[in-house]
C-alpha cells in the first residue's frame, strides 16, 4: 500500500527525534517511490523538514495543553498567579530545549535549521505564531483582558523574541538561555494583556 503524505512526514519526524539526517534519496527508497514522486508528495528536503518539525511542535503543544488541564483544569492562573497561556508555552518550550534530536539538528545543520524554523512563509513559524495567538485569544476572552495591541502582532512578537533567545547560540554565538526567554516573553505578554480596569495581567514572577 502506498504511504500517505502524513506517514512520510511522521517518519521524517521520527528521524529528527532519533538524530538521523533527512535524506530524500533514502526516504524515496524506504517508501518505494521515485524522488520525483516524493517531491510531489512532501516537497523538497527543507519543506519536508519543516512539515516534520511542525508535526512535532503541534504534538508538543497538545501535550503542553493537556499538562495544564491535568494540573489546573479550567483555571486562568496557576498557583504562582502566572497566566495559563504563559505556563502552557513554558511547558512547550521545555520539550524543545530538552529534545536531543531537535538540539542535534540545530548543532549539525544550523543554517538549514534556522532557515526552516524562521521562514515567515514556511511550514513552521506561521503555524507556531497562530498557535500562540490562539492561546492568547483564549486567555484574553476568559480573563476579560483588553490587549494593548492586536493579538496576531503579539503572537508574532512573542515567537520572534523566543527565537532570538533560544537560537542565540546559532544566530550570534551567545549561549541560549531558556529561563531568560520565559521571563521576557512573560513580561511582554503581561504588558500587552490588560484587564477591564487597565491592570496588567497578573504574575508574581520576579
Amino acid at each position: 500500500m502506498r504511504a500517505s503524505t502524513e506517514e512520510i512526514v511522521q517518519f521524517a519526524a521520527g528521524l529528527i527525534v532519533d538524530g538521523v539526517r533527512l535524506d530524500t534519496r533514502e526516504l524515496a527508497l524506504r517508501f518505494e517511490m521515485s524522488r520525483t514522486t516524493l517531491f510531489r508528495r512532501v516537497g523538497n528536503r527543507e519543506e519536508l523538514m519543516g512539515k516534520a518539525l511542525w508535526w512535532l511542535a503541534d504534538r508538543a503543544l497538545e501535550r503542553a495543553v493537556a499538562r495544564w488541564d491535568e494540573q489546573y483544569g479550567q483555571a486562568l492562573h496557576d498557583e504562582r498567579d502566572v497566566l495559563r497561556c504563559l505556563r502552557i508555552l513554558e511547558f512547550y518550550g521545555e520539550v524543545a530545549v530538552n529534545d536531543a534530536g531537535f538540539v542535534g539538528l540545530l548543532e549539525n545543520e544550523p543554517v538549514v535549521a534556522m532557515r526552516v524554523l524562521t521562514d515567515p512563509h514556511g511550514q513552521v513559524q506561521p503555524r507556531v505564531v497562530a498557535a500562540h495567538v490562539a492561546l492568547f485569544e483564549r486567555d484574553a476572552a476568559d480573563g476579560g483582558f483588553v490587549p494593548l495591541v492586536d493579538l496576531p502582532t503579539l503572537g508574532y512578537a512573542a515567537v520572534r523574541l523566543q527565537e532570538a533567545i533560544l537560537y542565540s547560540d546559532v544566530l550570534t554565538g551567545h549561549t541560549a538561555n531558556f529561563p531568560t526567554a520565559v521571563l521576557l516573553v512573560r513580561k511582554l505578554v503581561e504588558g500587552v494583556l490588560r484587564g477591564p480596569s487597565g491592570d496588567i495581567a497578573r504574575s508574581t514572577l520576579v
